[in-house]
């Protein structure tokens, strides 16, 4: 039995899920119709600066913090009625994330094309 490559999870979940460049995010978040979601782990936050008013769920935590059954549920951290746009560094974590929450019943889910990076050249505003 051969196991799959992290590679190939990545490219599966990018092949199911929606991915969005960094202007359609920025427009998304600029017009309050998401919740813009940072996956990335806070040695990642504290070293490259992390986007203004975005949310951190460090992603071994994000189907716990994100299900409202779970008791790590984090009540009104989140519109749960609202896109969830993810990011990470460059786009592999949030790609598996994404589809973890598409798994679990979330319609509305996306990740950023390029991640941090790219988010880093664009309107967003890095603190």
């Amino acid at each position: 039995m051969g196991i799959k490559t992290a590679q190939a999870l990545v490219a599966e979940a990018n092949s199911e899920i929606k991915t969005i460049d960094v202007n359609q995010a920025f427009n998304l978040f600029k017009n309050n119709e998401c919740n813009l979601i940072d996956i990335r782990d806070i040695r990642e936050l504290e070293k490259e600066g992390r986007v203004e008013n975005s949310v951190h769920i460090p992603r071994g935590m994000l189907e716990f913090w994100i299900d409202p059954n779970s008791q790590y549920f984090k009540e009104g951290k989140l519109n749960l009625e609202k896109e969830m746009v993810l990011f990470c560094a460059a786009g592999a974590r949030s790609a598996l994330a994404a589809k973890s929450l598409k798994d679990m019943g979330f319609e509305k889910v996306s990740h950023i094309e390029g991640g941090f990076g790219s988010m880093k050249q664009s309107g967003f505003k890095i603190k």
